[in-house]
């Protein structure tokens, strides 16, 4: 069953045409991967099914419900949530308040206690850092930050944006076993990922996105092994 659709979404910046009618879709449960070169349109595509960016045309299905004219908080609220790119903490804040953050949504105390405590448990670097200002943070202690934020709030859809952006070999595998472990879990992802050997091995299905259009779809292993694919961007 699909949780999330996207049908012929169409994404102007002025008089440019960013996105041009790309359809997809997320079934519940799954790892589906979106790669592409720089400038391909994924940020885009990310922003305008959170609602970040208006859509001209076109249409976001979440779970039944169309979002395409929902703000991005009431989005979240449905129970989807994203990880930008860049991973946006703020910097200004402690630890434990960017992970409270993540929580607004939730009114359960003890429900955000036990989400607290499981990130933790993810990610004890957070718990040893909880009262430092989230800005001195390392990009890697950053990245596990924005990602247990995002866990915060419970989502069934967890949207991540270039997480492996900017990390050392180690810490890009770290990433990519805690993505594999909120899966595990029950939490259906959505990735966007310039690094396709690792994304495409761990995905269900993946879509190629060229100048705002897709332009490949299959599972991840058949475009782990396809020519094109490893020609593109897995350098062989």
């Amino acid at each position: 069953m699909a949780l999330l659709e996207v049908k012929n979404l169409e994404v102007y910046y002025g008089v440019i045409q960013a996105i041009k009618g790309i359809s997809f879709e997320v079934n519940k449960g799954e790892i589906v991967t979106l790669i592409g070169a720089n400038g391909a349109g994924k940020t885009t595509t990310m922003q305008s099914i959170m609602g970040l960016i208006h859509a001209r045309s076109g249409e976001v299905i979440y779970n039944g419900q169309q979002i395409n004219n929902l703000p991005a908080h009431k989005i979240v609220h449905l129970g989807m949530t994203q990880v930008p790119e860049g991973r946006r903490v703020f910097s200004e804040l402690t630890v434990y308040e960017n992970l409270m953050m993540g929580a607004y949504t939730k009114k359960d105390k003890e429900q955000i206690k036990a989400s607290l405590d499981e990130i933790y448990e993810i990610f004890p670097r957070l718990l040893e850092r909880k009262n430092q200002v989230a800005g001195t943070l390392s990009g890697g202690e950053q990245q596990m930050l924005a990602m247990g934020r995002a866990m915060m709030s419970n989502p069934d859809l967890l949207m991540l944006d270039e997480p492996s952006m900017g990390l050392s070999p180690l810490l890009v595998d770290q990433v990519f076993e805690i993505i594999k472990h909120f899966h595990e879990k029950g939490t259906t992802i959505l990735l966007v990922e310039q690094n396709a050997n690792k994304s495409l091995a761990i995905s269900d299905r993946a879509y190629v996105l060229e100048n705002g259009r897709i332009v490949l779809t299959g599972t991840g292993e058949e475009l782990l092994a396809s020519p094109e694919i490893k020609k593109a961007y897995l350098g062989g």
